[in-house]
């Protein structure tokens, strides 16, 4: 049986330089999430043209738009990319610079040539849930987003916070704190 193999991380996006090659719908796409879950990210596009919608973006975050064509040189100082072209042959050649410096790339909708896949997110707060369907069904993770985001309560936040009060008061080893958080938060859970 097949099975998922991605390890889950939560990138700090604003101690990153992210690198966007593309300007059309779905590097539009891939701004307007990356900039929901994290509005603080670095983020540099390079691509002859931009959306509208794409340009109001840029305005509202850290985006830089650079009008021209992918180089290799726009991978100075990034950590990871993003290929979104419709030109196959641009998006593997950002794919084989990427491999050869070392960064993270994800090239859109080519699961071939992927480091990582940005899959569905729920934010509550100070909770995040991510969602992967490992490349195989975005729209998968997309109806998963939508059904997490209707469970999780708006409230969990305000837990969240109360909880990390209460952690600080606990005395004990870690382990002793670890129990008693964990019973104390056992009834969160209803089989």
């Amino acid at each position: 049986m097949e099975r998922n193999n991605l390890y889950p991380i939560f990138l700090k996006t604003k101690s990153l330089n992210i690198l966007i090659v593309g300007g059309g719908h779905v590097a539009e796409e891939k701004l307007t999430f990356l900039l929901k879950s994290s509005p603080d990210a670095h983020v540099t596009m390079v691509s002859p043209m931009f959306r509208e919608g794409t340009i109001a973006l840029a305005k509202k975050g850290c985006v830089t738009l650079v009008k021209d064509s992918y180089k290799k040189s726009y991978l100075k100082g990034k950590h990871m990319v993003v290929a979104t072209t419709d030109i196959p042959d641009v998006n593997v050649q950002v794919w084989k610079d990427c491999r050869a410096a070392s960064k993270l790339v994800n090239v859109a909708d080519n699961p071939p040539y992927c480091d990582f896949y940005m899959g569905g997110i729920v934010t509550k707060g100070n909770v995040k849930v991510a969602i992967s369907t490992n490349g195989k069904s975005p729209t998968t993770a997309k109806r998963l987003r939508q059904f997490f985001e209707d469970v999780i309560p708006e409230n969990i936040d305000d837990l969240v916070k109360n909880l990390n009060e209460y952690r600080k008061t606990i005395k004990g080893n870690f382990e002793e704190k670890v129990e008693k958080l964990n019973e104390f938060t056992k009834s969160l859970v209803h089989k």
